[in-house]
């Protein structure tokens, strides 16, 4: 039975009413997924918070007690998009949290993949700093969590939210143990996601960066991301597949918009699961990251949820 992350700490983290990046995102989507009957089919369980120590494996512990002072004194903001609420903190530790729970009972053998509806989302925020609305780097923290508590030796992190994920990037970006594959919109924010872009010294050719003008059919889409899929990350081996899981792509996402329609991200999803069978005995946890079409995005998520649940 896939596994449902999610806990209502995640409405908490207040970005303001006409902010893209707001509590109806998951609100409609638990809404529909109980609507549907999905969320029956699911074991939907509560996250544990992460530790200082685990959200430290990627980010210095003076970003983190930076992060909980903007909050304990009434909030603030990082940059021109990225909100600190009062209880942005403990959303943030929550969802930090929220892949290391899927983590700990996949390591148990209890389930093969999990899907975290959590917020705020995570890919942009690089160790030192939290911009593009994230705070945590959740997917990041989940790859070292790995490493750290199972000893596994090699990680992907398939990103196919529009947006480069250039928090994540600059983490393992001279790492070889952790294979970072991305599928964005380019030239766009955050202007990184060159195809140049593939690493540093040890860490060379273990980022893949996947750009794609804005006109990109979605069959092309598929085409390169499987080609991708069933080459070098197959060729990689990865031991656990992690997924940023953004789904502004979406041809109608008033935020990025790529040409995908909410049936694509099934697609994707089951070139994911082939590639884990093979790999890593199916192991998946995927985090929400993008997706900001409110009608939309449940949809997008009800068509990955379906592909996850074939397991």
């Amino acid at each position: 039975m896939t596994l449902l992350i999610y806990d209502d700490i995640f409405l908490q983290h207040d970005t303001g009413f006409s902010h893209p990046e707001n509590a109806k995102r998951l609100e409609h989507t638990i809404r529909h997924l109980k609507q549907c009957k999905l969320w029956e089919q699911m074991r939907v369980e509560r996250p544990r918070a992460a530790s200082p120590e685990e959200i430290g494996l990627v980010h210095p512990r003076t970003y983190i007690r930076n992060i909980k002072q903007i909050a304990d004194t009434g909030g603030g903001w990082l940059d021109a998009d990225t909100v600190v609420s009062p209880a942005s903190y403990d959303a943030a530790v929550y969802a930090a949290g929220a892949p290391l729970t899927a983590i700990d009972l996949i390591m148990k053998d209890e389930t093969k993949n999990a899907f975290c509806l959590v917020r705020p989302p995570g890919h942009h925020a690089t160790p030192v700093r939290g911009m593009g609305f994230c705070l945590f780097n959740n997917v990041a923290i989940a790859a070292r969590y790995l490493q750290w508590k199972y000893r596994l030796e090699k990680i992907c992190i398939v990103d196919w939210d529009v947006h480069h994920g250039n928090g994540t990037q600059d983490t393992f970006y001279s790492d070889p143990t952790v294979l970072y594959f991305s599928m964005h919109r380019y030239p766009f924010y955050p202007g990184t996601g060159r195809k140049e872009e593939d690493g540093e010294g040890k860490g060379r050719e273990f980022t893949i960066n996947m750009p794609l003008s804005e006109d990109t059919a979605s069959q092309k889409y598929i085409e390169a991301f499987l080609d991708i899929m069933e080459h070098r990350v197959n060729q990689f081996a990865p031991e656990f597949i992690i997924i940023s899981a953004g789904f502004d792509a979406y041809t109608k996402d008033p935020v990025g918009g790529l040409n995908l329609e909410t049936e694509d991200f099934r697609t994707l999803t089951e070139i994911v699961m082939k590639c884990a069978e093979v790999c890593c005995d199916g192991r998946i946890v995927s985090c929400l990251e993008g997706g900001y079409n409110l009608s939309a995005l449940p949809l997008c998520i009800e068509a990955h949820l379906k592909a996850l649940l074939q397991a």
